[in-house]
């Protein structure tokens, strides 16, 4: 990695991600013939294709022994390897972009010796950028340095405003966890719960990541993501000082493909938050293991 310029290769990353940008805000999108990959709530349009063939291909012509891991490109059985790889979603929040939800980006990441390094997130419809090099700090547009309010600390899950999604399993043992837990959040402390300030679900892992960076998520919990979902948002995220745990109980060091996470932002009561929250989990996701 010493040998490696990461702020050429950063400068690189986000040229892309404005050129898939403007292809992302000029698509008509429809899931026509692409269709849903694993039932009718786990949608990819054509514009998912194209913008991953668009990023795919100029990062090969431009570094030609990198690997390559994109979500619309994977295939069973695909692992992530020490080697710098850049890891790709084209369109994190395929579902709010069929519906012109804006909550949309492209989440662009590269990993080395399986450790996210650089991280590029852009929403085109907002122009937001959340960028970051490992070691060097999390920016938003590049000269805002996140988090946002810093020193803020975390006083307690009951507290926190908590970022959760649904996904596209929707039965069996960790939607179960899933549904269990957020009920047991949402709850009253009388009757067992957490009572946390909020539960949201906006639809992008990679935004979701970026939102607690900057610190107006203090959590966020998901299994059944991927590595494409979080590598670069887990980059502006640390270097926001924030942390990513597993989002089963125990596991303070998860792999950036491991599919289950757990995002706390930065402040004192880290630790805290994350073993109450922990307490309150329904269960173990399968998911990953």
């Amino acid at each position: 990695m010493e040998d490696l310029n990461l702020k050429e290769i950063h400068d690189f990353m986000i040229s892309i991600a404005h050129k898939a940008g403007e292809m992302i805000t000029a698509a008509h999108p429809t899931t026509g013939a692409a269709g849903s990959k694993k039932n009718s709530v786990d949608l990819v349009t054509e514009t998912d294709r194209a913008v991953e063939a668009l990023v795919s291909t100029s990062l090969r012509e431009k570094y030609p022994t990198f690997s390559f891991m994109g979500e619309e490109t994977y295939k069973p059985g695909d692992t992530l390897t020490p080697a710098p790889t850049f890891i790709c979603d084209p369109i994190d929040g395929t579902t709010n972009f069929v519906h012109r939800y804006p909550y949309v980006s492209i989440s662009l990441g590269l990993a080395i010796n399986l450790i996210p390094t650089i991280g590029i997130v852009y929403n085109p419809f907002t122009k937001e950028l959340y960028t970051a090099i490992k070691g060097q700090g999390a920016y938003l547009d590049q000269t805002t340095r996140l988090p946002l309010a810093p020193g803020r600390p975390l006083e307690g899950l009951s507290s926190c405003q908590v970022a959760v999604e649904w996904g596209s399993d929707r039965s069996g043992n960790d939607f179960a966890v899933k549904s269990q837990t957020f009920s047991k959040l949402a709850a009253t402390k009388e009757s067992g719960g957490a009572m946390v300030h909020s539960l949201r679900s906006f639809g992008s892992a990679a935004l979701n990541l970026c939102g607690v960076a900057a610190g107006g998520l203090d959590v966020y919990w998901e299994a059944g993501c991927w590595a494409w979902d979080v590598c670069a948002g887990w980059v502006i995220l640390q270097e926001a000082g924030g942390i990513i745990v597993d989002a089963n109980p125990g596991n303070w060091e998860p792999r950036v493909d491991g599919r289950r996470y757990m995002a706390v932002r930065g402040g004192d009561g880290q630790r805290q938050v994350v073993e109450e929250f922990w307490s309150h989990v329904q269960g173990n996701f399968e998911v990953g293991l």
